[in-house]
């Protein structure tokens, strides 16, 4: 089953950034490729759609006519028999190094007539190198931190008045907004100094979004942290 309150959280947090930043703003499509990788760590469904017209304005995702794609002249049978909704990267379950199907975007999709890629993925390289993507397009993406994300939302959030996003947001704690492959790497004195947490934590003091946060079902109190004094300091505002 899909994780909706994931989802939902990805989608508002894509438009609120889109909302709230200059038009030319690059740094929006590196912002909105933490989110979606963030969304990635969860069981969730293909979402791109509910969001499309940011995704393609703000360059994260690129859209062609089908006969664009590299490989047509010689798959021209193949591509004109697709009725829906395909992923066009293949897996061989049997292969030695199958690993999953994490990378079923890496070589775009199709949803007839058009052919998408996201930045960043094979297929984008790909029409990067057949210069069907130039100057700004082509530019590969930055890596952005999801804290900084955060911050980013949680300031358009309480400009709009919507205190449960900033605290939803919030209630991840630092583990999964700063963690890295072994939990935090920060103690707390780092973690005070770091303006993204500074404004992020003023953001939830003011909105009084700490209850919203308490109450999300991926809070982690410190009364059941295995980092005590992290999360103790986390969630004592």
């Amino acid at each position: 089953m899909s994780d909706h309150l994931i989802e939902d959280l990805v989608a508002d947090s894509v438009r609120l950034l889109d909302g709230h930043a200059g038009a030319q703003d690059p740094r929006v499509r590196d912002r909105i490729a933490a989110l979606y990788g963030f969304q990635h760590r969860f069981d969730c469904s293909f979402t791109h759609f509910r969001v499309i017209d940011i995704l393609l304005r703000r360059g994260y995702t690129y859209r062609f006519p089908v006969s664009r794609h590299p490989d047509h002249a010689d798959r021209s049978a193949s591509f004109d028999a697709l009725s829906g909704f395909t992923g066009l990267r293949t897996f061989d379950e049997e292969a030695p190094d199958f690993d999953g199907y994490d990378s079923w975007l890496e070589d775009g999709y199709v949803d007839p007539p058009f052919l998408y890629c996201d930045a960043g993925t094979a297929l984008w390289r790909r029409m990067v190198g057949a210069g069907e993507l130039r100057g700004r397009d082509a530019a590969p993406l930055r890596p952005a931190r999801l804290i900084d994300v955060v911050r980013e939302v949680a300031v358009a959030a309480e400009q709009e008045g919507d205190r449960e996003l900033v605290g939803l947001w919030y209630g991840f704690g630092c583990e999964t907004l700063l963690g890295g492959p072994v939990g935090c790497p920060f103690d707390v004195d780092e973690l005070a100094g770091m303006t993204a947490v500074q404004d992020l934590r003023a953001a939830v003091r003011r909105t009084g979004a700490l209850s919203v946060a308490r109450c999300s079902p991926y809070a982690a109190p410190a009364e059941s942290a295995d980092d005590g004094d992290l999360e103790t300091w986390w969630w004592e505002l």
